[in-house]
């Protein structure tokens, strides 16, 4: 089973990026994004359950974050927005066949994380 993110890179404050996650070796009913800043314990930023279709953001990226995917082709996106220099982190795909959940220790399979440097 694998989680391929992509689309981390340096950008400057306010700008945007777009993170990609394609999951390979079975299906998921859930799938999310997490992020860890150097120093600071791993955190939830945005999960979806496919059955529900219901979408849950951290409170940190209400608005500038975004969640989409394809159930169907078992991937995720996270479009993200006016970025901040707080924003900066290894940012990590999931999946896993649960109910989407805030808690990292909940997801079973985790992609190799992807780099996003804000500047200021």
């Amino acid at each position: 089973v694998q989680l391929q993110a992509s689309g981390g890179g340096l950008v400057q404050a306010g700008g945007s990026l777009r993170l990609s996650c394609a999951a390979s070796g079975r299906t998921f009913s859930s799938m999310g994004w997490f992020r860890q800043a150097p120093g600071k314990e791993r955190e939830f930023v945005a999960g979806i359950t496919w059955g529900d279709g219901i979408t849950k953001y951290a409170d940190f990226v209400k608005g500038r974050f975004t969640l989409s995917g394809d159930s169907a082709r078992n991937t995720v996106n996270l479009q993200m927005s006016s970025l901040k220099p707080e924003d900066t982190a290894v940012y990590y795909c999931v999946g896993d066949n649960k109910w989407s959940s805030r808690v990292p220790t909940v997801w079973d399979y985790w992609g190799q994380g992807t780099q996003v440097t804000v500047s200021s």
